[in-house]
């Protein structure tokens, strides 16, 4: 059995690739492909049930759903990877290196939203964008609730990793 040759690239098509990738709502000028792992329904409900794409609520509360765990997540690699990881001041080196870059996200987030951004575009996955992130007092909100539950995750990171032995006798 012959393998047909896209003539233009030389390189061999294979025709179950058509059976299941395809150009997004069957348009090829929108330049986004549909494929079984971006188009299935359960990717499709994950990613509309994140905080960032959830409707309904407010962009003050989406920032510091997202702010609180990157902050909480951030803490990690700084305390335990960081230069200090082997010292008895790891855990604090590891608090104010996660809020020093929490601050640098939050300005950056604040740039952006200053920046005139562009409207969402809805895409496979998220057919319906926010209504948070079309105007700036929306961006504002968003950026000082990240950096609000930024930092009350790394704080309650911190807590927990040095508190842990206490933590552990209590249900141990």
């Amino acid at each position: 059995m012959a393998q047909a040759v896209d003539a233009s690239k030389n390189l061999p098509s294979d025709p179950r690739n058509r059976e299941v990738v395809f150009p997004a709502k069957r348009d090829p000028q929108v330049g986004n492909l549909e494929t079984p792992i971006n188009s299935s329904p359960f990717t499709k409900w994950f990613i509309n049930n994140l905080p960032a794409y959830r409707q309904g609520i407010t962009p003050f509360r989406r920032g510091l759903e997202i702010g609180m765990a990157h902050g909480y997540w951030l803490f990690g690699p700084f305390a335990k990877l960081g230069p200090l990881r082997n010292t008895v001041n790891a855990n604090l080196a590891g608090l104010l290196s996660t809020i020093g870059l929490v601050v640098i996200l939050s300005a950056a987030l604040s740039l952006y939203a200053n920046s005139n951004p562009p409207q969402p575009v809805a895409s496979v996955t998220v057919p319906n964008t926010p209504d948070a992130f079309q105007s700036k007092e929306g961006w504002s909100n968003f950026g000082s609730a990240f950096l609000i539950g930024a930092i009350g995750g790394a704080v309650t990171a911190y807590f927990l990793t040095t508190n842990l032995g206490f933590i552990q006798g209590l249900f141990g």
